[in-house]
């Protein structure tokens, strides 16, 4: 099965948003999935708040042989490195928290 990312149109006329989606090339453009990759809506006025990207899986994704579209590598290029930062971070944050918890549950109770 060949798969793409590309973008999959939703929203209402005159508004449009796009999920970012991992799908079999041989589905229509708004057809059934595999796995949505993140969002871009060009209506937002702020440039960084337009799109969110789960780059973990987008990695995953090109790495078994996805091709990307025209317009999502142009995405990929502007705003993964600004996303694979907040995904460490809250990779940080959660390794923090369990290993609190763990200290918790470890530590004797008087």
């Amino acid at each position: 099965m060949a798969v793409r990312i590309r973008m999959k149109q939703m929203g209402r006329t005159h508004r449009h948003y796009y999920r970012i989606v991992a799908i079999d090339h041989r589905q229509p453009r708004d057809g059934r999935v595999i796995e949505e990759l993140g969002t871009y809506d060009p209506h937002i006025k702020e440039k960084g708040e337009r799109v969110t990207l789960i780059p973990s899986r987008i990695k995953y994704w090109k790495s078994v042989g996805a091709k990307a579209s025209e317009h999502c590598e142009a995405i990929f290029k502007n705003f993964m490195k600004k996303w694979e930062e907040i995904e460490s971070q809250k990779a940080a944050q959660k390794a923090a928290e369990d290993a609190k918890k763990a200290a918790e549950a470890s530590a004797p109770t008087a």
